[in-house]
Formats: structure tokens, C-alpha cells, sequence
């Protein structure tokens, strides 16, 4: 069975521009896809290369396995990531990304990084709100 096809070049043209701002728009469909916080940790964690179920779940604290293989399967269902069962024995699978998945690559590492280097500053300002909201009861 081929493949199937995961092109990463179907743009929106200049009479169909998307439009996240439309909730009917594919592109919206794509952000709430993205966004999620399981999503937001795979697909980095294939960055490297092809990983196994197992070896993600220990990769990814705090997930479940029902939780990994729901979120695996809606990435594959959206081109993102491609499931692949490899026929030596014992038989296993594995996952990574498609080209489509790749494409995120650049912009999945600038969000990590925005994240490790900003939790802490997120932090301070959730205790300074809760603080405050506290004082004011």
C-alpha cells in the first residue's frame, strides 16, 4: 500500500487566503490541531528521528498511553506524523514525521525555547496574581 501523500505545498491562493480568524477556515482547524499540549510535546520529541511508543511515553512525563495513542492517531489522521509498522520480529511500530510534520520543526524549537526561557517569568506572575487576587477577598 503507497504511502500516502503529505505534501507539505498546498498554500491558500490569493483568492482563498486563509484566515485563522474564520472558524470555518482550514487553517484554524490546523491551529487548534497544533496547539494542543500534547501535540506541542510529540512532535518535538520525533524531531530526532523515528521513536516507538514506549520510548515517547517515557520521553513525555505526565502522559497517559491512552492519551499518547489518541493524540498519535489524530496526528496521523492530519498528515502530520506517519505510523509505521516495521516487519522484523517481533513486529513494532514506530512513528515520525511526515514532511508536513517536519515543516513545524523551526517553529516548534523557537516556541520551546520561548517557553523554557520564559517559565519561570510566567511563574513569578501567576504567584504575583494569585497573590493579589487573594489579598482583595
Amino acid at each position: 500500500m503507497p504511502a500516502p501523500d503529505h505534501s507539505v505545498d498546498v498554500p491558500h491562493d490569493a483568492q482563498h487566503p486563509g484566515n485563522v480568524f474564520d472558524e470555518a477556515c482550514s487553517s484554524r482547524l490546523a491551529l487548534e490541531l497544533i496547539a494542543s499540549k500534547w501535540t506541542l510535546l510529540i512532535l518535538p520529541a520525533l524531531q530526532n528521528g523515528p521513536m516507538r511508543n514506549n520510548a515517547l511515553l517515557r520521553k513525555i512525563g505526565g502522559i497517559s498511553q491512552k492519551v499518547l495513542s489518541q493524540t498519535l492517531r489524530e496526528l496521523e489522521r492530519n498528515g502530520l506524523v506517519i505510523r509505521d509498522v516495521c516487519g522484523t520480529k517481533p513486529l513494532h511500530v514506530e512513528y515520525r514525521l511526515s514532511a508536513l510534520g517536519l515543516s513545524l520543526s523551526d517553529a516548534l524549537v523557537t516556541l520551546d525555547r520561548w517557553a523554557e526561557t520564559h517559565g519561570g517569568a510566567l511563574d513569578a506572575a501567576r504567584e504575583r496574581f494569585d497573590t493579589l487576587a487573594q489579598s482583595r477577598r
